[in-house]
């Protein structure tokens, strides 16, 4: 039989004003959610093997990388936008509105871009906040130019015969030869290493002691001098990033034993830290008699051979740590060669970076288990799993969610998420307007950021001024 037109309708609308409802105690429940990720990214809850709390969340909740970063990342900027954070919380506006509106808004502009999230739809907020970017790219664009070309060096003799240097560079090119004036001056002018040397060094200050910017005016010259000497050719890749770890055998066997573990230029790192650098590097074997001298140089060897290499990465396809995955990795022996584990595919592993340190430096440990697969452990001996187990939910998640929500006081129904908005157009150029601060600024007979004008590329703007949509 068919049932009444207007108790289908009553049964739709009622069915319609749960969705909306229950939408609502989801919103809320995520703003619980994200004050979660972001204390537990403050306190570095994360930091038990794993690079970020982006990281964490995606092996621990099983979120997309991609997802798990906009999550970390909203909960940050919620910390500094009480507004926005509350009317989440309070199940008035969106997730995906809460998402946009982050991208742009200050303490300054909160109130005004949550007026449009109230008002509009998450498509206008959408529209608004690429808007709001262009605006804000156009001024950080102009900005930049205008410091680009006010670089600027005179070199000129005075009149008593010495140069005069003067000049201004870009922040990243004037951070670039900060650096290099310091490594030079230091190398120039090397501090004391001990309280004593300290105080000699002030006690026997004389009027002949350069000034420090005298230092950098010979850091300067050193740096000019260096240049040239090498021809301007700072050496074939491969030798320009090496690093030289100078060890003792026993000491690379066991950190315990007495002997050197120092690089090149004699600055001491730890056994764990050469132990870590020998796993995958080159080695050159070195024989000295008991005063020292030099006996025997044995030829430049890799530690894993070239194809045993490409047979590790093949079977690994990158960090074996849990939850990380990261393809740029490091061949890593389960049991050192210096300790007799051999270079073998069964007794190797891949690891990035900084899971290599963890393993090496932070007391992780890594094992094969019965069945031929990795073991990780945290420094307390507890076991990582590769997949966590999932949470316990309730039987009705829905109803627990209400009583959550009702003990926080969040009191919502079907229309507390629904926008202002009665079907207007929306006019994206005024809006931008009048709610940015720096829209006046903008330059004139450019394209407005309206559906005349189609967006072309969020992040590239064409030429033309268009905006993404």
């Amino acid at each position: 039989m068919k049932t009444p037109e207007p108790q289908m309708h009553s049964d739709l609308d009622r069915l319609g004003d749960e969705i909306a409802e229950l939408s609502a105690h989801l919103e809320a429940a995520t703003a619980r959610l994200l004050d979660r990720i972001r204390e537990f990214d403050a306190r570095g809850g994360w930091n038990n093997g794993f690079r970020s709390c982006a990281a964490w969340l995606s092996w621990r909740v099983g979120l997309d990388p991609g997802a798990a970063r906009e999550r970390v990342r909203v909960a940050r900027a919620l910390g500094t936008l009480p507004r926005l954070a509350a009317a989440l919380a309070r199940g008035e506006i969106s997730y995906a509105k809460v998402r946009a509106i982050t991208r742009v808004a200050t303490a300054d502009t909160e109130e005004r871009l949550l007026a449009v999230a109230r008002a509009g739809t998450a498509e206008h907020v959408a529209h608004i906040v690429r808007g709001w970017r262009y605006v804000d790219r156009q001024a950080e664009a102009r900005e930049a130019k205008r410091r680009y070309v006010l670089r600027g060096l005179q070199v000129y003799p005075a009149d008593d015969g010495t140069v005069v240097v003067r000049g201004q560079l870009t922040a990243e090119a004037g951070a670039l030869l900060l650096r290099a004036l310091d490594a030079a001056r230091e190398k120039l002018y090397p501090r004391p290493h001990s309280a004593q040397s300290a105080l000699a060094t002030v006690q026997n200050v004389s009027a002949e002691t350069p000034t420090f910017p005298q230092q950098r005016a010979d850091a300067l010259v050193s740096l000019a001098e260096t240049a040239l000497r090498h021809g301007l050719d700072p050496g074939a890749p491969g030798e320009r990033y090496q690093v030289v770890v100078h060890i003792d055998a026993p000491v690379l066997a066991d950190g315990d034993q007495p002997g050197q573990s120092v690089l090149e230029d004699g600055a001491r790192v730890s056994a764990e830290t050469s132990q870590r650098l020998a796993c995958d590097a080159s080695r050159v074997v070195v024989r000295e008699d008991a005063d020292g001298r030099l006996v025997e140089i044995g030829a430049r060897t890799r530690t894993i051979p070239p194809a045993l290499r490409r047979a590790l990465h093949h079977r690994d396809q990158g960090c074996r740590f849990p939850g990380c995955g990261v393809r740029i990795a490091e061949g890593h022996h389960i049991e050192h060669w210096a300790r007799g584990g051999p270079t073998t595919l069964s007794n190797l592993a891949l690891l990035c970076r900084r899971h290599h340190r963890a393993v090496h430096e932070e007391g992780y440990q890594i094992e094969r288990n019965k069945h031929g697969g990795l073991t990780f452990r945290r420094p307390n001996g507890w076991a990582i799993p590769d997949v966590p187990a999932a949470p316990a939910v309730p039987a009705d998640p829905l109803n627990a969610l209400r009583d959550t929500n009702g003990a926080d006081a969040v009191n919502v129904n079907s229309h507390t998420l629904t926008p202002e908005w009665r079907g207007e157009r929306l006019d994206v150029g005024y809006a931008i307007d009048v709610l940015h601060p720096r829209a006046t600024a903008a330059r004139p007979g450019e394209c407005p950021p309206t559906d005349e004008c189609p967006p072309t590329d969020e992040e590239h703007p064409s030429p033309d001024g268009d905006l993404a949509s």
